[in-house]
């Protein structure tokens, strides 16, 4: 049984029949902008908190967080920031990252996030490919900024804003914002339809591709996961970083709501709790299947929660979480490309612990295809293809790429899926060639051309290996350079490697020594072959983590 929802936690205007609520999401207009739905909301509830940053205290009222919003814009308008103009931002949760975003859409230029975790030439690859003429960075990674190897020659000091304390020639990102102008209006404001974000996501092909998200995307994702429920919320809690696409649209699904945000500087889930029931979380992501694992509390369920999200539960342990943490947890199914796809309605008691991510969310069409793009039976397995208002314009400067993810209009996501005779979708596995690391996608190929320039390898294969905390752990195979051995090139050595050249979560947990590597005729290594080969794929193994042979 689910938690009761009660009648005053609904939304008057929305039916509480899933399939006419989504109509009438879709019959409603949308805000012209980012900077509109801030403006709309500011008008209606000026003194209301915008947002609680949780570990520093910061708040800031809608009518606050529009004027500091305005001093930005015009700031950056000042140093030459213009529609269009690409700013990358490596910023932590703090107050600064999203009054830049929010800037940043103001003036109808676009943003290019950076994982804060990043090294200098993954900053180097993110910058370049992103064209970003200008860099909003926390003072804490200037010395990542040093470490780049190709700076764009557009990318001078004058175009570095500090946050913290800036180096000689660069700008103060406080003096900026302090001296702008709290009633500016953007010459050429940015609309519904022009590019705001640039997010970077981790492909199949190699390095991170940048996704082309139009405000309409955010307008889009942020209102459906506001309201495809049809309930209120007061409360929502942010606890990812805010260079994700989560935090983004969590902030703008609060301003839909007219709610307040209340933001963790990172992660955890041994905070998580303390977080609900000091704050009277009402919405979040909820990291259900960690927490599950954790010895029970007696105040496990003591919260003010509405209903939670979550991705990838365990069917086995769904309805047994539900009960101990008194939460309504409904699947969804969503992605960089797309935001939101597919969603479990909270009014579908039946389907808990079913496997399923739900059926197709507002905005949104889905079926499952085959190899050609045509649709298969219910039942049957293929891959999901997705269509509908503010998906992905496409990839940055990638044409092949853009072209190869659709069929048609429909997106491509590179998933397994089935659909069952009631119209609910399920994950079966992948298509693409992905490690799946907590919240983290990692590309097997990134990592393996940073592994083969190490001069003692001669070959790396990177392939998942089941995980019960993270889901998948990265696992690195190699085979060396003839004549050297495992105790010329130990572990420590290869990890020390990838450690110069990889952001943490994506250097490896398992090494595994080979001689040789199944392979196609064409000369290729057979992963699929390469993963059956063990049961457990940690056998013959060197696990750093728990510094072992396994």
């Amino acid at each position: 049984m689910q938690k009761p929802i009660r009648p005053e936690w609904r939304i008057a205007r929305y039916s509480p029949d899933p399939a006419t609520r989504i109509r009438q999401l879709e019959a409603e207009p949308l805000p012209a902008s980012t900077a509109a739905l801030l403006d709309e909301s500011a008008a209606e509830v000026p003194e209301r908190l915008a947002w609680r940053f949780i570990d520093s205290g910061e708040t800031a009222t809608y009518r606050e967080v529009q004027a500091g919003v305005n001093r930005l814009a015009s700031a950056l308008h000042g140093l030459g920031v213009r529609k269009g103009t690409h700013v990358a931002a490596m910023v932590p949760n703090l107050p600064q990252f999203p009054l830049t975003w929010l800037a940043i859409g103001r003036l109808g230029a676009v943003m290019v996030p950076v994982n804060i975790s990043y090294t200098g030439r993954e900053l180097d690859y993110i910058v370049n490919d992103g064209q970003a003429e200008y860099l909003v960075i926390h003072e804490e990674y200037l010395a990542t900024l040093d470490a780049m190897e190709k700076r764009p020659a557009t990318l001078t000091d004058a175009r570095v804003v500090v946050v913290g304390r800036p180096r000689p020639g660069q700008r103060d990102w406080q003096a900026l914002h302090d001296a702008g102008d709290p009633a500016f209006h953007a010459p050429l404001p940015g609309g519904i339809d022009d590019l705001l974000n640039i997010q970077y996501t981790s492909g199949t092909t190699g390095f991170p591709k940048g996704v082309l998200q139009a405000q309409r995307y955010w307008l889009t994702q942020s209102k459906i996961n506001a309201f495809r429920d049809g309930l209120a919320y007061e409360r929502i809690l942010i606890s990812t970083p805010f260079y994700y696409m989560d935090p983004q649209w969590l902030l703008l699904m609060a301003f839909h709501q007219r709610a307040t945000a209340f933001i963790a500087a990172k992660q955890s889930t041994t905070r998580y709790t303390e977080w609900l029931r000091t704050w009277k979380i009402q919405f979040s992501l909820m990291p259900l299947e960690v927490m599950f694992k954790n010895p029970p509390s007696p105040d496990d369920g003591d919260n003010d929660i509405r209903r939670v999200n979550v991705y990838g539960l365990r069917k086995e342990i769904h309805a047994a979480a539900e009960r101990r943490f008194n939460v309504n947890a409904r699947e969804a199914f969503g992605m960089t490309e797309l935001g939101s796809a597919t969603f479990m309605p909270l009014e579908v008691e039946d389907m808990t612990g079913s496997g399923s991510c739900g059926m197709a969310g507002p905005f949104r069409q889905c079926k499952v295809v085959d190899p050609s793009g045509i649709e298969v039976p219910r039942g049957k397995i293929g891959e999901l293809v997705v269509r509908g208002s503010g998906i992905l314009l496409g990839y940055f400067n990638k044409p092949e790429a853009t072209a190869s993810a659709f069929h048609g209009d429909w997106f491509r996501t590179g998933d397994l899926f089935r659909q069952d005779g009631r119209g609910y979708f399920y994950i079966v596995g992948r298509v693409k060639e992905m490690i799946r690391r907590s919240s983290e996608n990692i590309p097997a190929r990134e990592v393996e051309a940073v592994l083969k320039d190490m001069p003692q390898i001669v070959e790396a294969a990177v392939i998942p290996v089941p995980d019960e905390l993270r889901k998948e752990e990265v696992k690195a195979c190699v085979i060396l350079k003839p004549g050297l051995t495992k105790a010329e090139v130990p572990p420590e050595a290869i990890i020390e490697h990838a450690r110069k050249y990889l952001a943490p979560f994506k250097v490896p947990r398992y090494i595994e020594y080979r001689s040789e590597f199944p392979r196609t005729p064409s000369n290729k290594i057979r992963k699929p072959e390469l993963m059956m080969e063990k049961a457990d794929q940690r056998l013959d193994s060197w696990d750093r983590v728990d510094n072992v042979w396994r």
